[in-house]
Formats: structure tokens, C-alpha cells, sequence
């Protein structure tokens, strides 16, 4: 059966917003032409309007007049592709507001840890599900979700679309880091989408790195790491010092790797020396020194970059270097990282917190991190953050007034989404 949904704006993310418009859906999937109209209509349809599905109300009345199947129609409202959170922590939604801003990153890991402690693994399950239910609730349909506890995962039936990546540490046992690799890879093999996430330069060894990278090639699944994320990281690698280089040497990691390289020329001399043209989903990137610039703009490997705004203002990072980093054609992406860093899952806050930060990006490109650019980056450009033809059928829809300016009203909308379509199935 197909259906036919209405909206006063189409926003396809796939040419200009279309007016009092209309999109036809059968199955779990965008359909090529409404149900019921000719092929005459279809093909001027189709000339029409680049989103082929996407009508004006004329034909959507035709349409529905002669429609067996069910017809939706939204009124005011804007219909636009669901979106897409390209970095979180769902096993921290429990600890939203008990992380005071830190003095120091070194400091904020302490503190995490902390509070770590005293959850079970039947508090992380809980901590999931409900970051899941917000995250829906909040306008997002698809989730790259770094799990610290890939054992869990079997045990979690998403409501949303998810990428799980299994977030790898070997700090305190290098030696381990196959085994560790291997055993995450176990406990994943049940679920859909997956992929591996060694968490960090200072927490995840070389081998550990390249074992992923192994698994990677063999199985072409997606790779996901956090790096260049604060100054004090920058501190550790470069100039061997800083509370995170001493807290570090503290709990007895070997620092001989420290003193020489900024975490970003660390990370492409000793991870991506070998030859791999698979690009990697690299969180945060905040502290760049000039001769990281000369070595990205040297080199041919692009990253999909995410970027926390809310998150990266609860640290006072340094300024996201954005201008930059798309200029040497970094796909830039946005997520909510986690809520021991954050205040909601909401990214539409996210948005605007960039926007603020941002003024200058055009809102257009602004709503592409979230649906275009992240489906990009979780190889998914021919399925995700697009309404045309043959994509999934993952829309939400939210109030639109008679606005000159659409696009800036749906980034200024911040309440819960009343109305989403996941996998063709209204929720």
C-alpha cells in the first residue's frame, strides 16, 4: 500500500524547498510517482521537480481523489528528511547535569570515571533506551552511537536507525589489543550496522589502531575515532606536559610517543601510514596547529569531521576551526556527543548553537550537516538525508509558519517533533 503525505513546504535537501507539496511513499521507501497518476503526469512530474516524488497540491488532490491507499495531510507543517546524529554517547544520557564544567579535560575524565563506577550494566541499558526514546522524540531518526559496552547491543532493540561503533580502549594492556578488537566484533555480529571506534590517540594503542584497520578492510565496515579535541591533548603529544600528559603517566600508560607530533600528524604518520584510501569519521579536530593545516591541505585523504557545538562550548575549546576545514574539503557533520558533556539530544540546539558560533553559514548548509553530510559519512548518501526517489522513507515533520525565511524557522524550532515517518512506518 502506498501514502501520501502533504505539507505546506517540502525541504528534499536535493534542490530549493518546494511549496504546498506532496510525497509519496511505498513500503520503506520514497516512491518514483504518486499512486494513480499516469505516466504522462509522472514524466511531467518528474521534469518538474528534480525530487520526482515531491508534487504540488494540484496533483496531490488529483492524487488523492483517486488514492487507495492512505493519504496524510499535514497542513502547516514542513516535511523534511529525518535527521542524522553523527556522534553520540547513548550510554551517558543518565549522566545529564551531574558533570560540572571542568577546570580541566584531564579533570572531566576523572570525573566521568567517577560516576562510571557506580552504574551496572542494567543502568547503561536503561541510560540507552532512554536516550534512544529522546533522541526519536527530538527530530533524529538515524544515530552513530559509540558503545562502550558492545556486549549490550544484543540486548537493545533501536528504535531509530543506528550505527553502533564499539568504542576500544587498551590503555592499561596494549598487549591485548587483537583480543579486545576481536571480542567487540563478537558481541556486534548480531547487529545491522556496525563499526569499530578506538576511542582515542592517548587511550587506544597504535596496535589497536591498526588492528581495527584490518577488521575494517576485511569486513568494510565504517571506522570512528575522537581526536585533536582539546588543548591539553595538544599539550600531551607536542610538548609532553599538561594535566592530561601527568594524569596519563599516572595511571602507568607508556608515553614514549609524546614530546614530538601534534595528535593530528601522530595519527596520519603511525595510523594511516599504510596505504588505506578509507576515510575515517574523526570527532572534534578542535586544536589544529598551523602545520596540521600544510599537512591536510598536502594530503589527499579527507575526513568526515564531527562537530559538537554544545559540547565544545561545555569544554571552552578552542574555536572550531570550520572556514577552514571545509575549505580543504573536510564533510562537516554535527552530533550531540554525550549527555555528560551535553543537555539534551536535541539537534536542532545543535544547529543553533553552531548558527550562533557560525553566522555567516547560510542555513542551507547548516541543515546539510545533519542530513546530507553525516549520510555521506555513514555511506549512506544514496539511502539517507535526501527525500527523493528510492531513498528511505525517514521524514519528520515540524509547524511552518508563512515565513520568508523557511529554512531559518525550522533551525529556530525547539520543541519535540510531533510527527516522524521511520522506514515508512508512521510513529
Amino acid at each position: 500500500m502506498k501514502m501520501i503525505v502533504r505539507a505546506r513546504l517540502i525541504v528534499t535537501m536535493n534542490g530549493p524547498p518546494i511549496k504546498n507539496g506532496a510525497v509519496a511513499i511505498e513500503g520503506n521507501r520514497i516512491d518514483d510517482s504518486p499512486p494513480g497518476s499516469s505516466p504522462s503526469r509522472a514524466a511531467r512530474l518528474r521534469r518538474a521537480a528534480p525530487a520526482g516524488s515531491v508534487v504540488d497540491v494540484g496533483l496531490f488532490n488529483e492524487v488523492k481523489a483517486r488514492n487507495s491507499g492512505e493519504v496524510v495531510d499535514l497542513g502547516e507543517q514542513a516535511l523534511l528528511p529525518g535527521l542524522i546524529n553523527a556522534h553520540c554517547h547513548l550510554d551517558y544520557t543518565c549522566l545529564r547535569g551531574k558533570i560540572p564544567p571542568p577546570k580541566s579535560f584531564a579533570d572531566w575524565i576523572r570525573a566521568i570515571n567517577t560516576e562510571k563506577a557506580k552504574l551496572s550494566k542494567q543502568d547503561y541499558l536503561v541510560s540507552i533506551n532512554q536516550g534512544f526514546a529522546e533522541a526519536e522524540k527530538l527530530g533524529t531518526t538515524t544515530i552513530a552511537n559509540l558503545e562502550a559496552f558492545p556486549e549490550l547491543v544484543a540486548k537493545i532493540r533501536s528504535p531509530i536507525r543506528t550505527w553502533w561503533f564499539a568504542e576500544l580502549l587498551d590503555v592499561r594492556s596494549p598487549e591485548r589489543a587483537k583480543e579486545v578488537v576481536d571480542l567487540a566484533i563478537q558481541s556486534l555480529k548480531q547487529a545491522t550496522n556496525w563499526g569499530l571506534a578506538p576511542h582515542a590517540l592517548f587511550t587506544a594503542s597504535e596496535n589497536l589502531y591498526r588492528r581495527c584497520k584490518e577488521v575494517a578492510r576485511a569486513k568494510n565496515i565504517l571506522l570512528t575515532t575522537h581526536l585533536a579535541e582539546s588543548r591539553e591533548e595538544m599539550s600531551m603529544f607536542r610538548e609532553a606536559s599538561g594535566p592530561l600528559y601527568e594524569f596519563m603517566k599516572g595511571i602507568g600508560r607508556p608515553m614514549d610517543d609524546c614530546g614530538h607530533e601534534t595528535p593530528l600528524a601522530l595519527f596520519v604518520a603511525a595510523i594511516l601510514q599504510q596505504r588505506d584510501a578509507r576515510p575515517w569519521i574523526i570527532a572534534h579536530l578542535n586544536e589544529l596547529a598551523e602545520s596540521d593545516f600544510d599537512l591536510l591541505e598536502r594530503s589527499r585523504r579527507k575526513f568526515h569531521v564531527v562537530h559538537s557545538p554544545r559540547s565544545h562550548g561545555y569544554f571552552a575549546h578552542s574555536r572550531f576551526p570550520f572556514e577552514r576545514l571545509r575549505a580543504l574539503g573536510s564533510n562537516i557533520c554535527l552530533g550531540t556527543d554525550s549527555l555528560a558533556s551535553n543537555e539534551d539530544l536535541s539537534l536542532f540546539a545543535e544547529m543553533r548553537a553552531f548558527q550562533k558560533n557560525e553566522p555567516r553559514t547560510s542555513p542551507e548548509e547548516i541543515l546539510s550537516m545533519v542530513t546530507v553530510n553525516p549520510a555521506r559519512a555513514l555511506r549512506q548518501e544514496d539511502a539517507l538525508g535526501k527525500i527523493r526517489p528510492g531513498f528511505c522513507a525517514d521524514l519528520i515533520a515540524i509547524p511552518c509558519a508563512r515565513s520568508t525565511n523557511a529554512l531559518e524557522e525550522i533551525i529556530a524550532f525547539d520543541r519535540p517533533v510531533d510527527w516522524t515517518v521511520l522506514d515508512g512506518k508512521i510513529r
